[in-house]
């Protein structure tokens, strides 16, 4: 198990800063670039940038928590929690596909029974 995690690209967990704008007020953020990556995947889905998205992520947490103590492990915990509901999300599509496609063959059956032509009996003479 170790071994696929040792042999990690190091690109993924150097760190890189960026400079981005909250509240009008620049602020430098150092984070490994995996996460970087990772949060640049989910303001696409939200159809925003990168820097909207942590911006609006640092307006939600000051309004739900009152302060931002530790802003850059908050997002790099954001990108795991992400991560997790992914794989959590095509668990569940997995398994529906599977369910599915046990249940296809009894519909497919009975489908083809309901529609099969009809014998025709015989009217005595």
């Amino acid at each position: 198990m170790c071994e696929y995690f040792v042999k990690a690209d190091p690109i993924q967990y150097e760190q890189r800063s960026r400079t981005v704008r909250i509240r009008n007020v620049l602020t430098s953020l150092r984070l490994e670039n995996m996460v970087w990556d990772i949060l640049a995947e989910m303001a696409e889905e939200e159809g925003c940038t990168t820097n909207a998205l942590i911006s609006q992520f640092h307006d939600e947490i000051l309004a739900h928590r009152g302060e931002v103590p530790n802003f850059a492990s908050f997002l790099r915990v954001t990108s795991m929690r992400y991560l997790r509901r992914c794989v959590i999300n095509l668990e569940r599509e997995h398994a529906s596909a599977d369910a599915m496609a046990s249940v296809a063959p009894l519909a497919r059956a009975r489908h083809a029974l309901e529609t099969a032509p009809k014998p025709r009996v015989a009217v005595g003479s």
